[in-house]
């Protein structure tokens, strides 16, 4: 199984920007599915961002679009979200995880292996 670890959140002012990593370990990502997650105080997980094993197809909820961009880098085992133009509503703990089904995107359910998240906080 592979183990995930994020690291690159902070505090940050609105309309800055962050980068975040997530670093695996234990067995290459290469085969799988990547996505980012995040869930804000009172409020449930929901999808980010995802990419597919090659990095050629990337998909994002429409709360980020044309602001956050997934991108991977197989031969470092590592995953990463640039996030610019960072809202208020952009504050949460940010989590990546590993598909355990082909082909996925946004549904939480078809995901594994999730690291112990990393806290994005966006001042106004």
């Amino acid at each position: 199984q592979v183990q995930l670890v994020e690291s690159g959140g902070g505090l940050v002012q609105a309309g800055g920007s962050l980068r975040l990593s997530c670093a695996a370990s234990g067995r290459t990502i290469r085969p799988y599915r990547m996505g980012w997650f995040r869930q804000a105080p009172g409020r449930e997980r929901e999808f980010v961002a995802a990419i597919s094993w090659s990095g050629g197809n990337t998909y994002y909820a429409d709360s980020v679009k044309g602001r956050f961009t997934i991108s991977r880098d197989n031969a470092k085992n590592t995953v990463y979200l640039q996030m610019n133009s960072l809202k208020p509503e952009d504050t949460a703990v940010y989590y990546c995880a590993a598909a355990t089904v082909p082909f996925t995107t946004y549904n939480i359910a078809n995901y594994g292996s999730w690291g112990q998240g990393t806290q994005v906080t966006v001042s106004s």
